[in-house]
């Protein structure tokens, strides 16, 4: 989404039931003595690069990348918040070269607000967009296939509860292809923050019998956003467990970027929850990292930033693992076609803590 301070609707903090802490961030966040590159006891920055910033492909602008997944090819499918997918084949030191764009539109053929990408196992994918919100699914080559219901409280006000261009930023795909989860930047209006002063945002699932039909709408959980961020991208570790970006922007001081790993097993279903908090048990998180306590490895900024590494980071992949069983994360960052603004490539290692 475009580049702005993250301000939420919510007016009160209340009690949530069994709700858990994150856990200490300055615990989490400290790297061990010894470890090349750590960003914290758990994750390690492995390098990045800027090698796509301001570039062009095939008359198309290589930027305001929002979302990012691993396609069935072995390029990593990068989309554009302004509906465009790029196909990128990732080489040494993250060197990255184009090598497809295909336009997407809506089903009268205008453009969508694009910001999370899934690609199934048939090569399809699945995309969401922040203007209603919602989420299409699409051939490799673009066309519209079907589209998925979304309850009508997650649209944009006055058709629903949702703030507009902060809808469905973060979309996952559990194992198994049966269960999708999109998950909310922002609040709804009239849900407020938990007892910790956190924000609330709703996670929605959708449920298919078979990993080929269509979904249905499941689930809805709580999500707990620290204070001055919004929720940017999901996505699923391989064990049932999500991945979440947590980004800020404060003007004149940068941005704030955090790793998450959130555990929805256990969480209540909020869908009939009119107001959060609610009695209800939100999903369980940790820190798994800081990304502006990592390392700069020589990265500039071109505008104010905490670590100059940081930029307006949008999109994350899992893209395998290591021999030790760490996984490699790939993450990238939104320039919104702004000259103080970056499109930067981030490879990370992480290894996920057995229990939330």
């Amino acid at each position: 989404m475009r580049l702005r301070t993250l301000v939420t609707a919510a007016t009160a903090s209340l009690a949530v039931a069994a709700s858990v802490t994150v856990t200490d961030a300055s615990a989490a966040v400290r790297p061990p003595a010894g470890v090349p590159h750590a960003c914290s006891a758990s994750t390690a920055l492995d390098g990045f690069s800027d090698g796509l910033d301001k570039t062009l492909f095939q008359g198309t602008v290589v930027g305001n990348l929002s979302g990012l997944a691993v396609d069935t090819d072995g390029t990593i499918a990068a989309l554009s918040d302004r509906s465009q997918l790029f196909n990128l084949k990732i080489g040494k030191n993250l060197a990255a070269a184009p090598t497809r764009v295909v336009p997407l539109a809506d089903e009268k053929g205008a453009q969508l607000d694009s910001e999370a990408v899934v690609v199934e196992r048939d090569g399809t994918r699945l995309i969401t967009s922040e203007f209603e919100p919602s989420i299409r699914h699409y051939d490799r080559d673009g066309t519209l296939l079907d589209r998925l219901p979304v309850p009508d409280a997650l649209r944009v006000a006055p058709a629903g509860r949702a703030i507009a261009n902060a809808t469905f930023e973060g979309l996952a795909l559990q194992p198994g292809g049966h269960t999708l989860i999109a998950s909310m930047e922002a609040p709804l209006s009239g849900d407020a923050k938990d007892a910790a002063g956190r924000t609330l945002v709703r996670f929605q699932t959708w449920h298919r019998a078979r990993a080929k039909g269509g979904f249905t709408i499941a689930g809805q959980y709580a999500y707990p956003v620290e204070p001055n961020a919004g929720v940017s991208e999901i996505t699923a570790t391989g064990d049932g467990r999500l991945l979440v970006l947590e980004r800020g922007f404060t003007a004149g001081v940068g941005n704030s970027v955090r790793l998450f790993l959130a555990d929805p097993r256990g969480a209540s279903d909020v869908s009939k929850v009119e107001n959060l908090p609610g009695p209800a048990r939100s999903l369980r998180k940790t820190l798994l990292a800081d990304i502006g306590a990592c390392p700069s490895l020589g990265a500039t900024a071109k505008q104010p930033q905490p670590n100059p590494l940081l930029d307006n980071i949008e999109g994350l992949a899992v893209t395998g693992r290591t021999r030790d069983g760490r996984l490699r994360l790939l993450l990238v960052s939104d320039d919104n076609e702004n000259p103080v603004q970056t499109t930067r490539l981030y490879a990370l290692t992480v290894r996920l803590p057995r229990y939330v």
